[in-house]
């Protein structure tokens, strides 16, 4: 089997992180997985819906993620919420670490995806929104909408 280069489609994105978090960097890690997890995820079955990392120790574990288990999998089949180890370069864990030590900055997985063969995660530090930050993005975004449509409309008649 031939490796893909670059960026292959998204397994599963946290489509929500965006909406609940200020999100302000974001680093790419890699995970540690075993068979039947990888053969699930080139299925395109995973969730990142109720994922989070968290630090014990020097390392980042992320959390919460759901593979389902492996259809023609046997007795060597996963846990499918087991808790699994990031793969990040030790200056980028420590600066992390820092950042999680921070009052109210949390690691979010925003997307999981294959990149050269390797499943990686795109995990964010983010503070997370209050409820009228919420409401205010949710109404800009609306605006921007009916501006866009307004202007549409214009240019067609």
């Amino acid at each position: 089997m031939v490796k893909q280069t670059g960026r292959d489609k998204p397994i599963a994105q946290n489509r929500k992180a965006r909406h609940d978090y200020h999100i302000e960097d974001v680093v790419e890690a890699g995970l540690v997985l075993t068979g039947t997890e990888v053969k699930s995820l080139r299925q395109g079955r995973a969730s990142l819906v109720d994922a989070f990392a968290a630090v014990r120790g020097n390392e980042l574990w992320l959390q919460g993620m759901h593979i389902p288990e492996y259809k023609h999998g046997t007795w060597t089949n996963h846990e499918p919420r087991r808790t699994r180890k990031l793969l990040l370069h030790k200056d980028e864990v420590q600066k992390l670490i820092r950042a999680v030590e921070a009052q109210g900055v949390s690691l979010i997985p925003l997307s999981l995806y294959f990149k050269d063969g390797y499943a990686k995660v795109e995990l964010a530090t983010g503070r997370g929104k209050k409820d009228y930050d919420k409401r205010h993005a949710l109404a800009e975004r609306q605006a921007n909408r009916e501006a866009q449509r307004a202007l549409s409309d214009r240019n067609r008649h």
